[in-house]
């Protein structure tokens, strides 16, 4: 089925950020996507109006019980001036299952890509073509219904809203560098049975307070332990987590209680491709600082749509340092990375259709 959405464009449209000093998550562009859910009528009215502010009542089931959800993903500027997609249907599929745990309404897949290509492609002279920039995609539900009963919404808004990125590693001139990570054994991220395997808000919010004791220790992130013994390793911030240990690529199993991330499904597949043995199972924190020892840990790497591809250099545990690979970047994030992003803008084929063009 082919979707069309109308358009009311900006009066007042604003001034576009350098491509040089881009700021995740600081600069939106004039444009975003807006859509109605009601129960017995199912998702309607989808259109592309002006950015700004919305209008909610303060007795939104949202704003009480958290009842929202929502999804990462970023556009590409090829060098032929093409903009691409990579995986949107994976981010489909990724907000399906949330709103099923959500007690949300589910929705077609191919009005969520034609959704995002809609609004991307209303802006597309946003989407930066500086090395390492994006156009990064923030799709987004709430339950706006008006009422304090504790019981999923007749009523929920869907919206998109979009912002240009700059190099992760902005700091080191968008090469990547190893980062140093804040091992978490007091607090967790989520349990069996919960929403950890879910995009919600409050896997997020409830991870903050060890984010601040990270920041104490100098560090930039947290890796999560799970949270009936607090042994094994997780997730590392928001991202999922892999650790090389001797011809091994271990990362935590899809169990319930991390995100079924898209970049992690890349990189599984493009390692099983290369020869690499890649096992999902459980890797408890004690065989990580063991093989840090005997010489074995070769790279442990984060994956996720910000990043992409994140080297650790050195756990902080406890109060001491765990280094690395010396702290240096390993061989395998650097290929990786460099093969996502090849495919991402179109200088390296994509015989797994992973992209989808935004103005084909």
């Amino acid at each position: 089925m082919k979707y069309t959405f109308p358009v009311t464009r900006t009066t007042h449209p604003k001034q576009k950020p350098d491509e040089d000093h881009l700021v995740f998550g600081q600069h939106f562009t004039d444009h975003m996507f807006v859509m109605e859910y009601d129960e017995g009528k199912g998702w309607h009215d989808g259109q592309i109006i002006p950015y700004g502010n919305i209008s909610i009542d303060p007795a939104s089931c949202v704003l009480h019980y958290a009842q929202m959800m929502f999804e990462g993903m970023k556009a590409y500027k090829t060098p032929d001036g093409h903009v691409q997609l990579f995986r949107p249907y994976m981010n489909a599929k990724r907000l399906n299952r949330t709103n099923e745990r959500m007690c949300m309404p589910p929705m077609d897949e191919e009005l969520f890509v034609e959704a995002v290509k809609a609004t991307v492609r209303n802006d597309i002279d946003w989407v930066p073509s500086k090395p390492g920039t994006s156009l990064y995609i923030r799709p987004f539900i709430i339950s706006d219904e008006v009422s304090f009963s504790v019981l999923p919404a007749k009523h929920y808004r869907f919206l998109i809203i979009l912002c240009p990125s700059g190099p992760y590693y902005a700091a080191n001139m968008g090469k990547l560098s190893a980062t140093r990570i804040y091992v978490e054994d007091e607090f967790i991220r989520a349990a069996q049975g919960g929403t950890g395997f879910a995009k919600v808000g409050g896997n997020y919010a409830g991870g903050m307070k060890a984010s601040q004791k990270a920041i104490a220790c100098q560090c930039k992130d947290v890796l999560w332990l799970d949270a009936a013994e607090h042994k094994y390793v997780e997730e590392i911030g928001t991202s999922n987590a892999f650790f090389i240990i001797g011809d091994e690529v271990i990362t935590a199993p899809l169990d319930g209680t991390i995100l079924p991330g898209i970049t992690r499904d890349s990189v599984i597949t493009l390692l099983r491709e290369w020869g690499y043995t890649v096992s999902e199972r459980k890797l408890s924190l004690g065989d990580v600082f063991a093989a840090s020892q005997d010489g074995t840990l070769k790279e442990i790497y984060a994956t996720g749509t910000a990043a992409v591809i994140s080297p650790i250099g050195t756990l902080c545990y406890q109060g001491k340092d765990y280094l690395v690979n010396g702290n240096q970047v390993g061989p395998v994030a650097q290929r990786l990375s460099a093969t996502l992003y090849r495919i991402q803008t179109a200088t390296q084929s994509d015989p797994k259709g992973w992209t989808v063009r935004v103005d084909a």
